[in-house]
């Protein structure tokens, strides 16, 4: 049997066949690849995204071999494979009498914790290498922010664009503002025509995870073809860029029964594999803009450059600051489950209806769904962010710990007391109404709070400020609504409380 010097380790996430690790074809370089139990059963997984993740890494291993590479690949049915990436590990590096272990930095510290043990304690030669995919160092949010009295993520957007002169002009930003957000919380009604998003090639389904009984959520019909490899990641991006962008930044905010996608790009699985790159990515966008300035406003590009170079670098900055205590942050001491209707749909509220269902179906929703829906009634009925993190983690294909941890616990939980988020995303019923058509199809009334049949958010959303007054109220941000809450009757206030705390007791029941 052939013997190799090196192994080298591809995790699932770091599928970029234009790392530089493949510049060069070296005989004497194994590269390793695994599908292992304890990926597929640390939190129950959307099937989907199962799926997605191993199509796609067989795909790699495919072009990593075309390339003239050496790949061992462990598929998850093989009878021999324990589940366990120190144990396989450890199975070649014997067999193979490797002498040295090369793997690239690792985006979930689970990961990175396991493999630092597990090189601590290697016989032979290791070395750990970038990914070469972010922007930014893990360190880096952390050292701008230092000595400062409160992290802001528009200051490290604003950074980020200047050192990587992104939609810059000179040192001043394109347009002569940093944030055209105000001008992209559109309503969609209709018109513009949404187009048909673009689907990945191949129907063909390699393996059949019901036949391996892992533990699993969601429908195994695909109603969504993720790319399977970069140049399906690139046809998509060319799309997107085409097709979507010019209506992108408008509706990014907006939500629909008959449209869960809109004009939402759909590349974060990609990204997150690390098929595209988020420079490339950034620039493909602003070549289109640039191409077509009368089609394309300044506020589509940047509501996507913010997304893409702003909030994702943010997230794994914050990440790699906190972890590993973030994860287990409660600034409000909550406690209650999860609702049942998170895992089957079954509600009478529109809004969640939809979003469950979307989640459930697609193995996907776009930010506002996850936020100011589907983490908004967790937040305000006093969910434990473990519970939240767990569903959030396992139904989304695009889900990595490391960008999810922070938009769920951070973001949507304000779990961790403003260190991310300058105040909690909470909206009663109005901002539902304002920013989807859910409210007009829905069994509750959006205009009522007290009533049996007024819409649940309403009476949670003024029974969580009266609540959590003590917290909050001093938060400038949320000054305007403590002003709103003390002009409330107190036979209304304890109206509200009594139907809130209704609600809290028994969501399923709605």
């Amino acid at each position: 049997m052939r013997k190799y010097h090196t192994l080298r380790l591809i995790l699932g996430d770091q599928l970029n066949p234009k790392h530089s690790w493949f510049e060069n074809q070296d005989d004497e370089v194994l590269y390793v690849m695994m599908e292992l139990r304890q990926e597929t059963d640390y939190v129950r997984h959307h099937i989907q995204k199962i799926e997605a993740f191993f199509t796609a890494m067989r795909r790699f291993k495919d072009i990593v071999a075309s390339q003239g590479h050496h790949i061992l690949y462990l598929p998850i049915e093989s009878a021999d494979n324990s589940g366990s990436l120190t144990e396989e590990l450890n199975k070649v590096i014997r067999n193979q009498e490797i002498q040295r272990f090369e793997y690239q930095e690792p985006d979930e510290y689970r990961l990175d914790e396991q493999l630092k043990s597990f090189c601590s304690k290697l016989s032979i030669d290791h070395r750990l290498v970038s990914s070469e995919h972010f922007l930014t160092e893990r360190e880096d949010v952390k050292e701008l922010f230092e000595g400062r009295k409160q992290i802001v993520m528009e200051y490290f957007y604003r950074h980020l664009r200047q050192k990587n002169d992104i939609l810059m002009v000179g040192e001043l930003p394109a347009g002569g503002k940093w944030n055209y957000d105000s001008e992209n919380r559109k309503k969609w009604k209709g018109n513009p025509q949404v187009p048909r998003w673009r689907n990945g090639k191949s129907k063909k389904q390699e393996f059949n995870l019901n036949d391996l009984n892992i533990n699993h959520i969601g429908s195994e019909k695909r109603t969504i073809q993720f790319p399977k490899d970069r140049d399906e990641s690139v046809e998509v991006l060319h799309h997107f860029c085409k097709v979507l962008l010019p209506h992108f930044g408008t509706y990014q905010d907006a939500m629909h029964t008959e449209q869960p996608f809109l004009f939402h790009s759909l590349l974060s699985f990609s990204l997150n594999t690390k098929m595209l790159n988020p420079k490339e990515v950034v620039v493909r966008a602003i070549e289109e803009w640039n191409h077509r300035p009368e089609e394309i406003s300044l506020a589509q590009i940047e509501g996507f450059v913010r997304q893409i170079i702003g909030w994702r670098e943010f997230m794994r900055g914050i990440y790699w600051m906190e972890m590993p205590t973030y994860k287990s942050t409660n600034f409000f001491n909550h406690k209650n489950p999860l609702p049942d209707f998170y895992w089957t749909g079954k509600t009478r509220m529109n809004c969640l209806k939809h979003a469950v269902n979307n989640s459930l179906d697609h193995a996907y929703a776009h930010h506002i769904q996850r936020l100011m829906v589907l983490g908004n009634f967790a937040l305000l009925t006093g969910v434990h962010p473990d519970d939240v993190d767990f569903w959030f983690l396992g139904v989304y294909t695009d889900a990595i710990e490391w960008v999810q941890l922070p938009n769920t616990r951070g973001m949507s939980q304000y779990a961790d007391g403003g260190l991310l988020a300058t105040k909690p995303y909470i909206s009663s019923g109005s901002y539902i109404n304002k920013m989807s058509n859910y409210c007009s199809e829905c069994a509750y009334n959006v205009k009522t709070r007290t009533d049996e049949n007024a819409c649940p958010f309403n009476s949670l959303y003024w029974n969580f400020l009266n609540t959590n007054k003590d917290k909050l109220s001093s938060n400038p941000r949320m000054s305007m609504m403590y002003r709103l809450l003390d002009k409330i009757p107190k036979e209304e206030l304890r109206q509200l409380t009594q139907r809130a705390e209704a609600i809290i007791a028994a969501p399923d029941d709605l």
